[in-house]
């Protein structure tokens, strides 16, 4: 019995710092949007954010929640007078998840990077919208109602 909880003690303890990134900065993260046009800020674009994780919307300037994910996250806004824009912000190993290899151990590794702890997106992401030209080219005129 004592031999087991010599051996059970520390491998309990080693279990409660699997995941390290998780217990620290959670699988959620917290970032801002905003759009801009050549003319400055553009508030008020309606933004909507995917990842494998999910999806979610903000409108702009704003902060939305997402889950954290290796794959990138897709960004598409839209604003009546403004093209669509479609934008992609790569997600970025935490420093984090590699000491987690060495204190964590596989599991920990393992857990981080399966629920997405172990990965950051840009606290500010900023997306650039074109205004839509209208033709250069002669209305042409409705014939004459009789």
């Amino acid at each position: 019995m004592k031999r087991i909880m010599s051996l059970g003690v520390p491998l309990f303890a080693l279990g409660l710092l699997s995941g390290c990134a998780s217990i620290v900065d959670g699988t959620n993260q917290s970032l801002s949007v905003k759009t801009v046009s050549a003319a400055g800020d553009l508030p008020g674009a309606e933004c909507q954010l995917a990842n494998s994780k999910g999806t979610w919307f903000v409108t702009t300037p704003g902060t939305v929640t997402v889950h954290r994910a290796y794959g990138a996250l897709n960004l598409s806004c839209t604003k009546d007078g403004f093209k669509p824009a479609v934008q992609t912000a790569k997600s970025s190993t935490k420093g984090m998840a590699f000491g987690n290899a060495v204190f964590g151990g596989v599991i920990g590794v393992g857990v981080d990077m399966s629920t997405g702890a172990a990965y950051d997106y840009p606290d500010l992401i900023t997306v650039l919208m074109q205004p839509v030209v209208l033709s250069d080219a002669a209305p042409v005129a409705a014939p004459a109602v009789k």
